[in-house]
């Protein structure tokens, strides 16, 4: 996932049972068919080069049954261990936190969620009947992906769409050599996890 062109879109799949989206680049070549094991007590992901599904470019794997407090760690196809993305456990419950950590088990960067009311009045409306169905157009949280000096280096945002089945992502800053992938496949994780819960 190197020399992407920005912004990226993740497109979620409304027709499939399964939890799977397709990302695009600027000039709208896929990057990604992520898709969603079913059925599996721990979290199972494969990253295709497109939606045939021919080739498997990475995988993604939770180390526990819940995703409370789960670390989920990133594959290369040679099945090396590339980094991995942690949620951030009781922090999380209100304001969405992960820390994506390299090969050598050292926090890189921050993934926040910017406002955190966003959520909350989403998940509000959507309790209401026949008003929920617009949650998808008026409350769209943005997440920021931030270095250990804090600076913004990425933004994802959720795009007004129905059923909440877009989000866009700009890189904001120039990363290291190799990070590019790392903060990708966290984002990408985050996002399933994240729209899985409202």
């Amino acid at each position: 996932m190197n020399n992407i062109q920005f912004p990226v879109n993740f497109t979620f799949n409304i027709s499939t049972l399964s939890n799977d989206f397709t990302a695009t680049d600027a000039n709208g070549s896929t990057i990604g068919y992520v898709k969603q094991k079913m059925f599996k007590l721990k979290e199972d992901i494969n990253i295709y080069n497109n939606e045939s599904k021919t080739e498997i470019n990475y995988k993604i794997k939770a180390d526990r049954w819940l995703d409370f407090s789960a670390a989920y760690a990133f594959y290369n196809k040679e099945g090396n261990e590339i980094g991995k993305v942690a949620r951030k456990g009781w922090k999380s419950l209100w304001k969405a936190k992960y820390e994506i950590i390299d090969k050598d088990q050292r926090v890189q960067y921050t993934i926040s969620e910017e406002n955190a009311w966003i959520k909350v009045l989403d998940g509000l409306l959507g309790e209401i009947p026949i008003l929920g169905i617009l949650t998808g157009y008026l409350f769209n949280p943005a997440y920021i992906v931030t270095n250990n000096e804090e600076k913004v280096i990425y933004r994802l945002k959720k795009m007004p769409s129905f059923f909440g089945r877009r989000f866009e992502l700009n890189k904001l800053e120039e990363t290291l050599n190799g990070d590019d992938s790392r903060i990708m496949l966290s984002l990408m994780m985050m996002s399933l996890l994240e729209r899985r819960r409202g």
